[in-house]
């Protein structure tokens, strides 16, 4: 049984992933977002982001990447993430260190695979995390929302979490502190809602100042998705393509000669 990895499966963002979780089997994270796929962020393991986990990678680590890694050659990502917020671990580099070397070990003769994070963007504020997540070569950052009250509908942060402000400005600042060989890439997830006493994040407000912090945020890439599995909560559910593609060219317009690759999955 795998203690860490899990996959190679086919994503929609990253092709060929093999997934990563460093956090401790039960979930911990700064938000309780209404569309998570992996259930409900219970009272106890929605955290502050002040809160740390020291859990440093055991020996079964290096060996699982390494039989996965010898084995799969046409691999695209080795993305950590899933089980709540990585950066909350403590130890994330010495898991990137690991990753690092057993990718050099196996010297694939084509393109290597990405070391990817995902983040809820909700500790970048913190110049330690920076420091940690820049040494990847692919941050995928969340930024559901730029107005606060669809910040607080959609991702229901734990009390202690930034304002949404504050989070474009600690993007703003990871982009700026990243190489040109590493990139960033903005994922909003944009959703709709049964009830009528909570507004969806699509909505025209949310979508313009959506596309304002995009522009000063001036990542590489910015990826629009919806919901593709069970959701946390009965009332949200998916936009269609049509919506992804309207919210794509609004983007593209609003940035203009701005170098950001922007699509939806």
């Amino acid at each position: 049984m795998r203690e860490y990895t899990y996959g190679p499966f086919q994503s929609r963002r990253l092709k060929l992933s093999l997934g990563v979780d460093i956090l401790p089997k039960c979930k911990k994270c700064t938000y309780d977002c209404v569309y998570c796929e992996i259930g409900p962020t219970g009272k106890r393991d929605l955290v502050s982001p002040e809160f740390r986990i020291k859990a440093p990678p055991s020996n079964n680590f290096r060996n699982e990447l390494f039989d996965i890694l010898k084995h799969v050659s046409h691999l695209n990502s080795i993305t950590f993430g899933y089980n709540g917020e990585t950066t909350l671990n403590e130890n994330l580099l010495d898991f990137l260190k690991i990753a690092t070397e057993v990718r050099e070990q196996i010297k694939w003769s084509d393109k290597k695979p990405a070391l990817t994070i995902f983040t809820n963007s909700s500790t970048l504020h913190f110049k330690e995390i920076r420091e940690r997540v820049k040494r990847f070569d692919l941050v995928l950052a969340k930024l559901d929302a730029s107005v606060q009250k669809d910040f607080e509908i959609t991702n229901r942060p734990h009390e202690e979490t930034p304002s949404s402000e504050m989070i474009i400005e600690a993007l703003v600042k990871l982009k700026n502190e990243m190489t040109r060989e590493n990139k960033l890439a903005i994922q909003c997830l944009i959703y709709n809602s049964y009830r009528d006493d909570v507004i969806s994040n699509n909505n025209e407000e949310n979508i313009k100042q959506l596309a304002i912090a995009i522009k000063k945020i001036k990542p590489d890439m910015v990826q629009i998705y919806s919901i593709a599995r069970i959701p946390a909560q009965y009332h949200v559910f998916a936009i269609g393509d049509e919506r992804k593609r309207e919210i794509v060219q609004f983007l593209k317009n609003f940035v203009d000669n701005e170098k950001i690759e922007i699509n939806y999955y």
